[in-house]
């Protein structure tokens, strides 16, 4: 009997050294020049987008007292990827048809209504229209409608001085 174990334990020696050799070979590859046809071994972190800390951040401005459970954040989570999956594929249609190449405010805005139903639309085009707002006014820079009403504007106002 005793000769049995010694097999089994010199077998598991034998397993361990060949994940170690393996281990080092890997090692050696990572740390390599970068010869032709060598790639890294090294899995990189998947990014995980998650919502999570926004919609905690929400929850304590309506409700501080209430706390969520994970699976609710999952839930959650899972809600506002497939909200904005779709606004985002509706946007795409939408420029498809218009024929533009470009997707913007506007587009967003169209696929909003299109998606989110009544009242709730309303309130997340207003909130939409407010934030594009902010930035706009943030970074010093006006809609390119307005602006090129803004320079028409100056140039009939300048003409009529003129005269």
């Amino acid at each position: 009997m005793p000769a049995k174990t010694k097999k089994s334990t010199e077998s598991k020696d034998k397993t361990k050294e060949t994940k170690k050799d393996k281990v080092t070979k890997k090692t050696t590859k990572a740390s390599g020049d970068g010869e032709e046809g060598e790639k890294d071994d090294k899995k990189k972190k998947s990014r995980h987008e998650s919502y999570s800390s926004y919609i905690y951040k929400v929850l304590r401005q309506v409700h501080s007292d209430i706390g969520i459970s994970t699976k609710a954040m999952s839930i959650m989570n899972s809600f506002i990827q497939d909200i904005f999956e779709r606004i985002a594929n509706e946007a795409a249609q939408l420029c498809r048809v218009n024929g533009t190449k470009t997707l913007s405010s506007r587009e967003i805005q169209t696929a909003v209504r299109l998606i989110l139903p009544g009242e709730l639309a309303k309130h997340a085009v207003s909130e939409g229209t407010k934030a594009v707002t902010k930035y706009q006014t943030s970074s010093g820079k006006t809609a390119p409608k307005k602006r090129e009403k803004k320079e028409k504007k100056e140039k009939s106002e300048k003409t009529t001085e003129s005269k």
